[in-house]
């Protein structure tokens, strides 16, 4: 089980979901996403080139050391589970072409930010670096390429941002490998139905789970601390009555479920 952060997060930011998995006996492993990660100096390009952030994914799969220290027999095959970006990662790694970066100014979709909290001024880096940046306008030109990797079997995408929003929709049809969606009802950074209900409306098959009472974009993110709350308070501040260990059992319970049922 390979997972895939958020915007600005960190691969421990899914520890609660490989802690949940593992219990039930499946491996699980994250990767930091260089340039898009709070473990390191944000970088433009790194938030912008989100389609680059499939090849880490494959990239850890097709790593042979940590196969080494876990011993024992290790399928060749996984599935993939991300988080808000992360589950663009995933859907990527299932089929998902890019037709629009999510905040192209071609993109007929406009976004309500010039970009998201962690670089709210994401827009106006992208001219300056396609006029001095070699690296940047290589991947730029690559943003449509296909990503996926035979080798994930499925795909469980948490709360999926406003940036699948810029994928084709025929590229979505297509895709034949389970998908399964699971988003909160009141998620004001990717509205569920706006994102979720998109994305599951272009996935022939695909489940789709919007938790009820309340359910912001960041529950799906560690349970807060009081030097958390304190510091994030945005992130780590749930609505009356959400308990987000609870939702986060119910997730890895559907997690569980769900990728049982494919490998």
């Amino acid at each position: 089980m390979l997972l895939s952060h958020g915007t600005g997060g960190v691969a421990a930011g899914l520890e609660w979901l490989a802690h949940r998995l593992a219990q039930r006996g499946f491996v699980a492993l994250a990767v930091n996403h260089h340039g898009h990660t709070g473990a390191e100096p944000h970088r433009p390009e790194g938030f912008l080139c989100l389609w680059e952030r499939a090849s880490d994914i494959s990239a850890m799969l097709d790593d042979r050391s940590w196969r080494r220290q876990l011993g024992g027999m290790i399928s060749a095959h996984a599935c993939v589970a991300g988080f808000s970006a992360g589950a663009y990662t995933a859907m990527l790694l299932m089929g998902a072409r890019v037709a629009y970066s999510q905040f192209d100014p071609t993109n007929p979709i406009k976004s309500p930010h010039r970009g998201p909290r962690e670089f709210p001024d994401l827009a106006d880096h992208i001219s300056p670096l396609l006029e001095r940046s070699a690296v940047f306008r290589a991947s730029w030109s690559r943003r449509s390429k296909d990503y996926s990797d035979p080798r994930f079997d499925a795909a469980l995408v948490l709360a999926p941002g406003r940036s699948v929003l810029g994928f084709s929709a025929e590229s979505l049809k297509r895709i034949a490998k389970p998908v399964r969606i699971v988003g909160g009802d009141a998620d004001t950074i990717a509205p569920a139905q706006e994102c979720c209900s998109w994305l599951h409306s272009h996935l022939p098959g695909a489940g789709l789970d919007i938790l009820k009472g309340g359910v912001d974009h960041y529950v799906f993110v560690p349970e807060p601390t009081p030097q958390g709350r304190k510091l994030a308070p945005d992130i780590f501040t749930d609505a009356d009555g959400i308990d987000r260990r609870s939702i986060h059992d119910e997730v890895a319970s559907i997690a569980a479920r769900f990728f049982g049922s494919v490998v």
